[in-house]
C-alpha cells in the first residue's frame, strides 16, 4: 500500500502558490483495507475515503472508461494492480497529472513540472476530451494563475473548441457550469474565464445571453471601447478592483445583458434596455441554477444602474422610489453592494478606469437620511396601519427633499 500526494496540492507547491487542500491516491489497497484502517468512504461513484484525523480525501486509484456522452458517461475501475501512472495519465491537466510520495520525491510521468517553468496549460491525451467539464476548467485555470503568465497551450485550445464543435459541450450539467464559474468569480482576474471559454465557442453554449454581447455597438460617446462585451469584461475588471464578492462580481458582468435584445436597427443606442435585461438575466440564472442573492443584485443592477448613474438629477420622490424599489431599507448591504456594481460600470469604459464616482456616496447618504424617521414618533401621533405607512412616507419624502436642498447650496 502506498500512499501519493497528487492534483492541485503538488502543482501549487511547486508553484509557491496558496493552497488548503490536499488529495491523495492509494496505490495497491482494497475498500476493505481502507474501512479497517478507519477510512471513512465517502465516493459515490468510486472507492473515496476520508482520513480518520486529517478528513482529507484519499481515492483508491483508478481507471476510467467512456460509456456515454457529459460529464457523468464514465464507468471506473479500481483495484490494487493499478499503478499510479495508470491514475494519472486520466487527469486534465499536465500540471494536475503529478505525485508526491511520502519522501517528497516528483513523480511527473507528463511534464507537468515542465509546462508550470513555461507558464502552459496543457492537455495530458486526448481522453480530455471524453469530458466536457475540462473546458470549464482550463477557463478557469486560465483565470486562476493569469497573473503569473499562464496562456492555453495551442493544441489543448483547438481540442476544447473541436469538443464544442462536435456537440460534446452541450451535455454540461448546469450545477458543474455554475460551479466552476464562481470558483472562476472568485479568482483575480475571472474575465479570462470568460474570454477563454468564448476563444473555443464554448460561451456561446453555456452562457449564450452573455455570448451576444461581444461585437455589439454602443455610442462612442460615453463607450470609447464601442463593443458591449468587451465593456463587459472591463467593468468586471472594476468590481474585482472594488469587491471579492462573488454576487457583486456576476451582477457586473450581467449588468447590460439586455443589450443584446436591442432591435438592430436602434443600433448603437440602446434605450431601454435595463428593462430588456430583466428576462435574459432571470433565464440564464434559472437555467444554471444560480443562488438568489447572486440573481437578485443582477437583476437591480440591470434594471436601476442607470439611475444610479443619473443620481444627481434624481428628484426626492424619485430617490424615494429607488430605494422602495430595490428594497433598501430592509436590506442595505445589498443596496451597498448594488452602488459597488454601478460604480464598476461607470468605470469599466476606455479612459473612466480612475474616475471618481461621487453618485455612490450620494446615495448612501440619502438612504442614511431617509431612514431617520422616528417611527415611534408617527404611532404616537395616532398613525396606525396604512396611515401610518403614508405617514412615514411622507416624512422620508421631507427629509429627502431637505437633503436635496442642503446638497445643491
Amino acid at each position: 500500500m502506498q500512499i501519493y500526494l497528487v492534483g492541485g496540492a503538488v502543482r501549487d507547491r511547486l508553484l509557491g502558490y496558496p493552497y488548503s487542500e490536499q488529495d491523495w491516491v492509494v496505490v495497491g489497497a482494497t475498500p476493505a483495507q481502507m474501512a479497517e484502517l478507519g477510512y471513512t468512504p465517502v465516493g459515490k461513484d468510486f472507492p473515496v475515503f476520508l482520513h480518520p484525523d486529517s478528513k482529507e480525501e484519499y481515492a483508491l486509484a483508478r481507471t476510467e472508461r467512456k460509456t456515454s456522452p457529459g460529464y457523468g458517461g464514465f464507468s471506473f475501475h479500481c483495484a490494487p494492480n493499478i499503478t499510479l501512472e495508470e491514475d494519472l495519465v486520466r487527469r486534465d491537466l499536465t500540471i494536475n497529472a503529478m505525485a508526491m510520495n511520502e519522501a517528497g520525491e516528483l513523480i511527473d510521468p507528463h511534464g507537468g513540472a515542465r509546462d508550470l517553468r513555461e507558464k502552459t496549460l496543457r492537455h495530458v491525451s486526448s481522453a480530455f476530451s471524453e469530458d466536457p467539464v475540462r473546458i470549464l476548467r482550463v477557463a478557469r485555470f486560465a483565470a486562476r494563475y493569469h497573473h503569473l503568465g499562464f496562456t492555453v497551450a495551442e493544441p489543448t485550445m483547438a481540442l476544447m473548441a473541436q469538443m464544442v464543435s462536435s456537440g460534446e459541450a452541450d451535455h454540461l450539467v448546469a450545477e458543474r457550469v455554475w460551479k466552476e464559474f464562481q470558483r472562476a468569480l472568485g479568482e483575480r482576474h475571472p474575465d479570462v474565464f470568460i474570454t477563454t471559454l468564448r476563444q473555443c465557442g464554448a460561451l456561446a453554449v453555456v452562457m449564450p445571453e452573455l455570448d451576444t454581447l461581444f461585437g455589439l455597438p454602443q455610442p462612442p460617446k460615453h463607450h470609447p471601447e464601442v463593443d458591449t462585451g468587451v465593456h463587459s469584461l472591463m467593468v468586471l475588471q472594476q468590481a474585482c478592483e472594488l469587491s471579492d464578492d462573488v454576487s457583486v462580481r456576476f451582477a457586473a458582468l450581467m449588468h447590460d445583458l439586455g443589450k443584446g435584445l436591442t432591435p438592430k436597427d436602434e443600433w448603437p443606442r440602446h434605450i431601454g434596455h435595463e428593462t430588456r435585461g430583466i428576462a435574459p438575466i432571470k433565464q440564464l440564472c434559472q437555467r444554471l441554477a444560480v443562488p438568489n442573492d447572486c440573481r437578485d443584485l443582477a437583476l437591480l443592477a440591470a434594471q436601476f444602474h442607470t439611475h444610479c448613474h443619473r443620481a444627481f438629477e434624481l428628484k426626492p420622490a424619485t430617490l424615494l422610489k429607488l430605494f422602495k424599489q430595490t428594497d433598501a431599507y430592509r436590506k442595505p448591504k445589498r443596496f451597498h453592494q448594488f452602488l459597488l456594481t454601478c460604480k464598476a460600470d461607470s468605470r469599466g469604459r476606455t479612459g473612466f478606469t480612475k474616475h471618481d464616482y461621487p453618485q455612490s456616496q450620494y446615495l448612501a447618504e440619502a438612504l442614511n437620511v431617509a431612514q431617520q424617521v422616528d417611527i415611534q414618533a408617527l404611532v404616537k401621533q395616532g398613525y396606525q396601519g396604512g396611515e401610518l405607512g403614508e405617514a412615514i412616507e411622507a416624512e422620508r419624502l421631507r427629509l429627502l427633499q431637505d437633503f436635496k436642498q442642503e446638497q445643491s447650496l
